[in-house]
């Protein structure tokens, strides 16, 4: 059996706070305001994962209620949800993510992050695709306010 999933994740800019993308600490004046790390990028994994497993959604399994995932790494969140994935036989075909923001630029710490994303799920990088974009300065996410990322996986069992 292989089903696909999507997640999406969307989170403002704030001031001190550290900015995480992709399991990386990304050296910027802002960070993503949340209840976790925010990190949008493994929360968008996540998200997928859970979907095309037919988990629900990290908000289920994580709720931002919860004290005991205040200020938590989001690297431990998403090894859950592949301890969650393994228990019911699941293997990740690939991850693609596509982050959206004006800044940082993230060429520089695309390939920490396939590293950091691959090791935390135990798959090869070569399974961990990263792009990033733009709006062109249309909108929150143009104005440098937010950032948001979507990812998609694939996964197979049997």
């Amino acid at each position: 059996m292989i089903r696909i999933g999507i997640g999406y994740d969307f989170h403002r800019l704030v001031k001190e706070r550290k900015l995480f993308l992709g399991g990386v600490e990304i050296p910027y004046a802002k960070g993503l305001e949340g209840h976790s790390d925010a990190d949008v990028v493994l929360h968008a994994i996540c998200d997928a994962l859970l979907g095309a497993a037919g988990f629900g959604d990290i908000g289920q399994h994580f709720p931002d209620y919860e004290p005991k995932y205040k200020g938590i790494s989001s690297k431990e969140l998403i090894r859950e949800v592949n301890a969650m994935l393994e228990r019911d036989k699941w293997r990740i075909g690939n991850i693609d993510i596509i982050m959206v923001m004006e800044e940082p630029k993230i060429s520089p710490f695309r390939e920490k992050m396939r590293v950091s994303i691959a090791e935390a799920l135990n798959i090869d990088k070569e399974k961990v695709n990263i792009k990033a974009t733009t709006t062109e300065g249309v909108g929150a996410l143009g104005r440098g306010e937010a950032i948001a990322a979507q990812a998609a996986a694939l996964l197979e069992k049997g």
